[in-house]
């Protein structure tokens, strides 16, 4: 009986390491393009979504860039009072606060140069990025963001995008199938863009084979930081295999 646990043990560990090696020469090379919208949930990008997607791509042997567009934010707001401040800040520049100074412009950005791009969430996105948290479903986005959604779309190269994210997917892509997680306003906007929205939970991550999109709710949920970083990785995990 012994006997025959380890080697069933052994199997499986075998099975699991194939598994794991298949993974790796996947994601070996693969270069991840991320767009950041600021520093800061309420004013930018949503900073846990922004670290742990740069964790998880550079955990699965990936390399990335990290792109902002050197635009001025909507506002500033005091992330303890949740006010806005009397004060003006530019999003390229508060993005590299995440980078570490790693970063440069959206106009630099060039599809060919990468394997898949990627949106991590936060308010930058709908306030910076588009108007979608002011405007909803006649929300503007920005020409340039506009410009690479489509042009990389254009060429094949998958797209994911966490938290809010996938609304600006689908306001410039509109014919594809994307999640917010569970808030109805907002799965209605994206249908009124003329995409399909799927519900999901923690972790869950929706894929369009057919456009290449992979999307997760990540913080539209409820979350832990855990579950974001769940959230973070089954993504990166979802676009190396459409890649």
């Amino acid at each position: 009986m012994l006997i025959n646990k380890i080697y069933l043990y052994n199997k499986l560990r075998k099975i699991q390491l194939q598994v794991n090696l298949k993974l790796l020469n996947m994601s070996t090379k693969k270069k991840f393009a991320v767009i950041l919208s600021g520093s800061g949930v309420f004013d930018g990008s949503e900073i846990h979504e922004a670290t742990l997607t740069l964790y998880a791509i550079s955990k699965r042997g990936c390399s990335y860039e990290i792109f902002a567009p050197d635009i001025e934010q909507y506002h500033v707001i005091n992330h303890i009072t949740g006010k806005e401040m009397n004060e003006k800040r530019n999003v390229l520049i508060e993005s590299a606060r995440i980078a570490r100074g790693n970063i440069k412009a959206l106009s630099e950005y060039k599809p060919k140069n990468f394997d898949a791009l990627i949106f991590p969430g936060g308010f930058g996105v709908a306030k910076n990025l588009c108007s979608f948290a002011f405007d909803g479903i006649d929300c503007k986005v920005n020409k340039e963001v506009e410009k690479i959604i489509k042009d990389t779309h254009s060429q094949n190269i998958p797209i994911g995008g966490l938290c809010i994210s996938p609304v600006l997917l689908a306001k410039v892509l509109e014919d594809i199938i994307v999640t917010t997680g569970q808030d109805e306003a907002t799965s209605e906007a994206i249908t009124k863009f003329g995409a399909q929205h799927e519900k999901t939970n923690h972790g869950e991550v929706i894929i369009d084979r057919k456009n290449k999109i992979a999307t997760t709710p990540c913080y539209m949920l409820d979350a832990s930081i855990a579950q974001i970083g769940e959230g973070a990785e089954n993504i990166v995990d979802a676009i190396i295999k459409l890649i």
